[in-house]
């Protein structure tokens, strides 16, 4: 008889995976408590596998169909419903002008609350306050972007004291390390960057920026459900606070090939391979988003056209090509305008250049058209209206 050695392989596997859960959730959970550990269960995360690297490679279609199959099988863990509503949050991210799936969204985080309180209060308390931090968390940011700040900070309140109850209980599932990992680089930061917020910031604990940012790498590196929303926030917090863009392009690189069409990685690299100067790569990566951009491709709309236009629009400008430079900032500023997102720097500084550039061309009635358009849209503390004043004043 011939083995096949890949299905002798599998079956090791999986007996190796059922008796480590076993003895993970002997040492966490007692007795009944054990069949509401999906969090820790190996065959839920096999099983949900495909169905989140499609949600985040923005094949949300598919995603929700295998998030179905999983609230048929478990409708009374609130796991499925976090991440049916992560699969609305991801179409919401590439341009959060765009109202158009925030009832579903909340929707499901309620429902993850009103399920995850059962499962807090009656069966297992580490899980189920997880969830609950999850749901808040993920409410709030949402009122964050919405500028809804009071709701947001009573969103945020209740997510913290459920992360509290997690506190301690890392060994259960390295997936509770990332509230943590959140608080400690951000609850520093607010107080560094914010001193208003100071008096205000003395009812939580101090926190621990460089403690963060090594659990947001530990969580990126082991955890399964958590895995890459560590990630994004390790790319984030590494480019715009830490100044380490080639750390940040280093996790952007992976992110981008693990999930080549999710519209916001592909923005964010394109947008750090301008920050670190390299222009070639620019150019062609943002000529990429501007073709999904044209066929209408999920995710890929006018908030990314404005970036990817602005990056080819200044490489060229880089290189003195001018008349290449303008067409790509001016298509950049109609872009700008159909996301809503003529408040914003990119669309300041498209008028910037395009005003340095006609000061180039000797056309210096057009560049202060320009300039007088930088005055008029941006708040007078914008640095491109303190540069558009002192262009004017030289002219």
């Amino acid at each position: 008889m011939q083995l096949n050695v890949k299905n002798i392989t599998l079956s090791v596997l999986i007996l190796f995976s059922v008796n480590c859960f076993a003895q993970r959730a002997e040492e966490t959970v007692d007795g009944d408590s054990l069949r509401y550990s999906l969090l820790i269960n190996p065959f839920i995360e096999i099983e949900s596998t495909e169905a989140i690297n499609s949600m985040y490679n923005f094949e949300f279609k598919k995603a929700h169909n295998h998030f179905n199959y999983l609230q048929k099988q478990y409708p009374w863990h609130p796991l499925p419903y976090l991440l049916k509503g992560l699969n609305y949050w991801w179409r919401i991210v590439p341009n959060y002008n765009n109202h158009e799936w925030d009832e579903e969204f909340l929707a499901y985080m309620d429902t993850t609350k009103m399920l995850a309180e059962n499962v807090r209060d009656n069966y297992n308390e580490i899980e189920g306050s997880f969830f609950l931090a999850a749901a808040y968390a993920f409410e709030g940011r949402l009122y964050s972007e919405r500028r809804e700040y009071r709701k947001a900070a009573l969103a945020g309140s209740r997510s913290l004291k459920y992360l509290g109850e997690c506190r301690g209980h890392e060994e259960y599932s390295p997936e509770l390390l990332f509230g943590d990992a959140l608080f400690n680089y951000y609850a520093e930061w607010i107080r560094e960057e914010y001193p208003l917020l100071r008096p205000l910031m003395v009812f939580f604990p101090p926190g621990d920026k460089k403690e963060g940012i090594g659990q947001l790498k530990i969580v990126a590196r082991n955890a399964f459900y958590s895995r890459t929303e560590a990630q994004y926030y390790l790319m984030r917090i590494l480019a715009t606070e830490e100044n380490d863009i080639g750390g940040a392009l280093q996790v952007s690189e992976y992110l981008n090939q693990q999930f080549p069409d999710n519209a916001y990685f592909h923005r964010y690299y394109a947008r750090l391979l301008y920050q670190a100067g390299r222009y070639s790569s620019t150019e062609e990566v943002s000529h990429e988003i501007l073709e999904r951009v044209e066929s209408g491709q999920t995710g890929y709309e006018a908030n990314s056209g404005r970036y990817a236009c602005f990056f080819i629009g200044h490489v060229n400008e880089i290189r003195k090509n001018y008349e290449k430079a303008k067409i790509y900032y001016l298509r950049g500023l109609d872009y700008a305008e159909e996301a809503d997102a003529t408040e914003m720097g990119y669309y300041f500084f498209s008028l910037m250049h395009l005003g340095r550039i006609a000061e180039e061309e000797g056309n210096a009635k057009l560049a202060k058209e320009y300039y007088k358009r930088v005055k008029k849209s941006a708040k007078r503390s914008h640095s491109a209206h303190e540069q558009a004043r002192e262009r004017l004043k030289d002219l």
